[in-house]
């Protein structure tokens, strides 16, 4: 799929992928290390009567990374003058992973530009905690990093990747979403060369992975800092999905956002998938987002 740009209110450029045409608007974003084009499997499944619209988020694909994160609300507001950009009134708005705590912080603040939200294994509005590890490479929990600085040398769930990027080591970063992504199915060879070049031109690793442990919109304490408790803010209906073979975002953390908004939430689990149910049940995912979103 070809990229257009555009360029935001705050001056930083915007890439996306875009296709379909209608009055319904669904709008994709994408996880950590990753961008607008691992969202291929649902461009090929969703209606062309659709408008679909996925974006590279701030640092991430080819989008601008003029100036740095240090929340996901940063890349939620992006979102919001993203959707102004593009003169875009509401829409349904669907996150992958770390894109679905991005989901959660814009539907809480931008209420009445959400029709519908699908958080697909996204990680809890209570954050992705990351701790200081032992001199075996074990977290101590409870010991958070002071800076995302401090946080980028982590010798386990960052470091190795940042060097990967800046290598461009395609083989590390293969093998590393081998073993937490797709654990059942694997992509094609084209879809993965295509994901794992799309990875490696991330430039805020460190600072996204902060990110994911500041986000708190809970009203309870998380070790990283005290929650918002924007949570109670979000007023769109909600689909969650979980799989029982995802070992990167665990039942508990979807869990989590499944409660803290019961009164609007319906949660779909894919036996047998892994972390990217757009590789493992892609037919089926694209049916429930439809039945979801009313088309």
């Amino acid at each position: 799929m070809e990229k257009r740009k555009i360029v935001l209110k705050n001056g930083e450029v915007y890439h996306y992928v875009e296709q379909g045409a209608g009055e319904k608007v669904i709008l994709l974003v994408h996880g950590n290390f990753s961008s607008s084009l691992h969202f291929t499997p649902l461009f090929d499944r969703l209606p062309k009567d659709v408008r679909v619209i996925a974006p590279d988020l701030r640092g991430f694909g080819d989008s601008t990374y003029y100036r740095r994160i240090s929340s996901l609300y940063d890349l939620a507001e992006d979102l919001k003058l993203f959707m102004e950009a593009k003169d875009i009134k509401s829409a349904d708005v669907i996150g992958w992973s770390l894109g679905g705590g991005v989901a959660l912080e814009f539907a809480a603040h931008y209420p009445l530009m959400v029709e519908h939200l699908v958080l697909i294994n996204s990680t809890t509005h209570r954050g992705y905690p990351i701790f200081k590890k032992d001199a075996l490479g074990k977290p101590m929990i409870g010991q958070v990093y002071e800076s995302p600085d401090e946080m980028a040398k982590d010798p386990v769930q960052i470091l190795p990747l940042l060097n990967a990027q800046k290598e461009g080591n395609f083989d590390f970063v293969s093998y590393i979403f081998g073993v937490t992504i797709y654990t059942v199915n694997k992509p094609s060879k084209e879809d993965n060369k295509l994901w794992i070049d799309e990875s490696l031109k991330q430039r805020n690793l460190a600072d996204a992975d902060w990110a994911l442990a500041n986000l708190n919109m809970s009203d309870q304490h998380n070790m990283y800092n005290a929650g918002s408790n924007n949570i109670s803010k979000v007023k769109a209906p909600v689909l969650h999905t979980w799989a029982t073979k995802d070992i990167t975002v665990p039942e508990y953390m979807v869990l989590e956002n499944v409660n803290a908004l019961k009164k609007r939430s319906k949660l779909i689990v894919y036996e047998n998938c892994g972390h990217s149910p757009l590789v493992d049940v892609p037919d089926q995912l694209t049916k429930d987002i439809l039945e979801f979103i009313n088309y």
